[in-house]
This record gives C-alpha cells, structure tokens and sequence, in this order.
C-alpha cells in the first residue's frame, strides 16, 4: 500500500464538494486526475469508495469511515514534516532542564508556554535537584539550561542571564527550642542542628549551611516536613510558606541577633558556552533576555 498526502487531500475534497468536478475545480486540477487518483486509491485500499452511478459518485460507508479519519491524519502528516524541517534546521531532539529544588515554587515555568507555542513538537524534559546537583547535571551536558540560584563563584564555562529574585526565610517548629528565643544568635544557629537541602554527593558542601551538626535531604519539602517535626532548623522557600497553612501555624520564622543572611538570591537561567546547543534552548536565551530588558 502506497498512499501520499495528495491523494488523501484530493479523497477529502472530493467528500466535501460532492464531485469530482468540484473537488478539481477547488484543487486546480482536471477532473480526470480526480478521478484516476481516486481509482488508484481505491485499487491500493482494496475498497469501493464512490458509487459511481448518476450524475455524481456517491461515498460509500466505507468512504465516510475513512473520511473521518482524514483530517486528522493530513494534520499528523503536517506537523510531521514541520517538526523534521525543524529538526534540520537545527532544532534539538529534545531539550532537558533542571530547575534548582526550591525554585519549583518559583515563575520559573512562565518560560514554557512560550516554547511549547514556538516548538509545538518539541519534546521537553524538567528535572528538579539541589543546587550543586544542578549544576553538575548541567557541567556534564545531561541538561541544556538549569534555572539556578545565583553562584558566588562561575566556572570559567558558564553563561547566564538573569531571570528574577527569590527570597528564602529561615524556619523552626514553634514548640522547638529556637523558636522560644525573639532573637537567635550566630552561636545558637551554630549549636543548632540544621535541616538542609544538599547534593546526594556528600563530598559537596551546602551553599546554605551553617550548622555544625546538619541532617540533608534532595528537596525542600522533606527538609519542611522534618522541620515540622522540630529535627532541625532550615531555610525554605517563602513561597512555600507563604502558600501552606500548615507550615505558618506550625513554623516560627526566625530573626538574627548578630549577623545578617543573606536569603535574597537572583534566579539564572545558566547553560554552558562549551555545548552545542540547539534551536530551542537559544530560543529561551533570548526570550530571557527581551524579558529582563523590558523589566529593566
């Protein structure tokens, strides 16, 4: 069987006007090719469909089955060769990105309707990690962009841009002994055992670590409900709490005595100047850009 889309497109047009007359005025053609395209379809299909007794060929039930079929697969048909025009163009098989873990309550995902309406086919892949697992994922090439806290130090291969600011607030459970103080100093943070979330490379350190004594988890909601259960102070997104009722009954925000955190970071959208990166990825580059020259 050897069916092309123009036999598919003169088979529904000759559905839709009546005759093959109409369909090859509607197509520009003659209404002999009509009709041979429609024999040779019949041949390839082993079907009958049109009667052709009368004035005008009458669609079979067959021909009403397959009609409706038709449309769809001509529009398959079309984003398939769209999709394969981009690919050649240079558009990427598929584009990964890794969002730092507590960013997921963050705007990060503003940036995916755009894509998905530029790249309609595209296969997209999130992932979520703390920090320097974010960072490796993206080193090593298994992620194209990460959205990332800002870094006090950038390898020598990083690029990024600026997307937006995020604000992270340090918590303890109410009926913990930290809670109890109105301020807490740096030496009572440092006594402290601290719930924080850390690469599963434990040879990596925590960017947000100031306790002594720490207990790491993978994401900020095991870090919250272990905090909740007054096993440790921690740094949680703001969003989250702001968001979850339990955690504002339950969870006391802490204040500092004698020094001053810094909780407010800069979210990046960062990727490497050594990958070869497709269609897709530079595409979000620039809307980033356009999209922070406009706030500025």
């Amino acid at each position: 069987m050897n069916i092309n889309q123009e036999q598919l497109i003169i088979f529904k047009t000759v559905m839709e006007t009546g005759s093959f007359s109409a369909a090859a005025r509607k197509l520009g053609k003659v209404p002999s090719a009509i009709s041979m395209s429609i024999a040779n379809l019949e041949i390839d299909l082993h079907l009958t469909l049109f009667e052709r007794q009368g004035r005008e060929p009458r669609p079979t039930p067959q021909a009403r089955t397959l009609y409706h079929k038709t449309e769809q697969l001509l529009i398959e048909m079309k984003q398939w060769r769209q999709h394969a025009n981009a690919l050649s163009a240079g558009l990427e098989s598929e584009l990964n990105i890794v969002v730092v873990s507590e960013l997921s309550h963050s705007n990060w995902t503003d940036f995916l309707p755009v894509l998905a309406e530029q790249f309609p086919e595209l296969q997209v892949n999130t992932f979520f990690a703390p920090q320097e697992d974010a960072l490796k994922l993206l080193m090593n090439e298994s992620v194209q962009l990460a959205f990332m806290f800002e870094r006090e130090q950038l390898a020598s291969s990083e690029q990024f841009v600026e997307v937006n600011k995020e604000t992270l607030i340090a918590v303890a459970a109410k009926n913990s002994a930290l809670a109890q103080y109105d301020q807490v100093s740096y030496e009572q943070i440092l006594q402290s055992r601290q719930i924080v979330v850390a690469s599963r490379d434990r040879q990596l350190k925590p960017e947000l670590l100031f306790s002594k004594q720490n207990w790491r988890t993978d994401n900020h909601y095991t870090a919250g409900a272990m905090i909740l259960r007054g096993l440790g102070w921690g740094v949680l997104p703001l969003d989250m709490f702001k968001e979850n009722p339990v955690l504002q009954k339950q969870l006391k925000v802490l204040k500092f005595s004698d020094f001053t955190p810094n909780f407010e970071y800069y979210v990046d959208l960062v990727w490497s100047r050594e990958s070869q990166l497709g269609a897709a990825a530079r595409f979000l580059i620039d809307y980033a850009r356009q999209r922070r020259q406009a706030i500025e």
